[in-house]
């Protein structure tokens, strides 16, 4: 089975440049292919094309939660973004923390039409009490080991889990916040959340729980990665850190780049997220820091939850929002196209640094003999984003409405049209 793309545009050598890429079976076989006939020809008209993109933090919901996602649904969702490759987090019903249970989840994730890389827990049912047995869950499959959804209040049990994934050279990555210092708030602290009478979310939460795992990343040589980060002082510490030598990563969603609390007018629960959005002064650093190279990329988070839940108000939704389907646009639209950042720095904040920094060796790049992950992107049309066009079964986006350049028109999996618009 063969597949020609051609009149495409793209990054090679780190040029953009014209491309009539060549598939055959599951693998890249010519950039710049004269060929005229495939089993499949394709005429993109000028659009963009990319590797396929990489999105290390997604929620699938299956097993438990399948009201709110499947992953036949959260994959068909993955591949109408232009993603390719995800990390599905373990806050799943059963938990799977032992390699039995494991297993059965790789099973269940035979059903995407993506690659996923699954995560295990850091502990024993995501309790954040006893941890569980990394090395057989490494060798049952897992990519990375993640508590996310709730932090590991306790510093011994932190302790021994770093200890425990430096010595197998596992990613340790962290959804940081102390419990204790949210105060029950459902919104960021500050005069939005006075504004409006709800309860507020102090962000030292957030860097608190960094500083500490700083000092035992440092102590333990673990790689650490931190998940979402939302606040100047989180980025500073960051910082400060990698200046040190200290094995320490992390990404930021697209929703922390272009919102913040400010936007928040009433109490619509589609902007209520954890962590909350922050104030303005946050956000941009969150801009400056993936721009000076400390926040190491971009991953969604993508959280659905059934229309009804999301209609509860502030106080009583559950935080999260959906972004597997908007994230390139978005960030396109907002970004790229006002000049504020290159296309190229976009493309690989979203494949080629999550690939870098999870060490993915299973998916593919823009290159000759690579499996063929690609996404292809319409640059030269606006369209509105509309929850009748997501394939998510979640519709929660404080992005409804919006008009974005960038909307992808193909997804290829090793060669396979996973996704098309036409």
């Amino acid at each position: 089975m063969s597949v020609l793309l051609k009149n495409g545009q793209g990054y090679v050598d780190k040029k953009l440049q014209q491309l009539n890429v060549l598939i055959e079976g599951e693998r890249i076989r010519d950039l710049h292919s004269t060929t005229q006939t495939a089993d499949t020809v394709i005429d993109l008209h000028q659009a963009l094309v990319t590797p396929g993109l990489i999105d290390v933090h997604v929620h699938l919901r299956e097993p438990g939660f399948t009201n709110k996602e499947t992953i036949k649904t959260g994959s068909a969702a993955a591949a109408h973004g232009g993603f390719t490759t995800i990390g599905a987090m373990a806050n799943l019903n059963p938990t799977p923390d032992t390699p039995e249970r494991f297993k059965k989840q790789l099973e269940l994730s035979q059903k995407s039409s993506v690659k996923i890389k699954q995560y295990a827990p850091v502990t024993q049912d995501r309790k954040g009490q006893a941890t569980v047995d990394f090395s057989t869950l490494r060798d049952a499959g897992a990519f990375a080991f993640s508590d996310d959804g709730s932090g590991i209040a306790n510093s011994q049990v932190m302790w021994t889990a770093m200890q425990k994934l430096a010595a197998l050279n596992m990613v340790l990555c962290d959804h940081a916040q102390d419990m204790q210092l949210t105060n029950g708030g459902v919104i960021n602290a500050g005069a939005t959340a006075e504004r409006l009478k709800m309860p507020g979310v102090n962000k030292v939460s957030e860097s608190s729980q960094i500083a500490r795992n700083l000092v035992l990343a440092q102590a333990t040589g673990v790689h650490y990665h931190v998940c979402h980060v939302s606040t100047k002082e989180s980025i500073e510490l960051i910082r400060i850190a990698k200046k040190a030598r200290v094995n320490v990563t992390c990404e930021v969603t697209p929703h922390h780049l272009l919102l913040d609390d400010t936007m928040i007018q009433n109490g619509d629960a589609q902007f209520k997220m954890n962590p909350p959005l922050r104030s303005a002064e946050d956000r941009m650093a969150c801009v400056a820091g993936l721009m000076d190279g400390t926040i190491d990329l971009i991953a969604t988070d993508h959280a659905p939850h059934t229309d009804q839940e999301k209609q509860q108000g502030l106080l009583n939704s559950p935080n999260g929002i959906v972004g597997s389907e908007t994230a390139f646009a978005l960030l396109y639209t907002r970004f790229v196209k006002t000049g504020i950042w290159p296309l190229n720095k976009l493309i690989d904040w979203l494949s080629e640094a999550p690939k870098q920094v999870f060490q993915l060796s299973t998916v593919g790049q823009l290159r000759v003999g690579d499996l063929a992950d690609i996404a292809v992107f319409d640059l030269a049309h606006r369209e509105k984003i509309s929850a009748t066009g997501f394939l998510s079964k979640g519709h929660n986006s404080p992005f409804l409405g919006q008009q974005v350049y960038g909307n992808t028109l193909f997804t290829l999996v090793n060669g396979q049209i996973v996704y098309r618009r036409y």
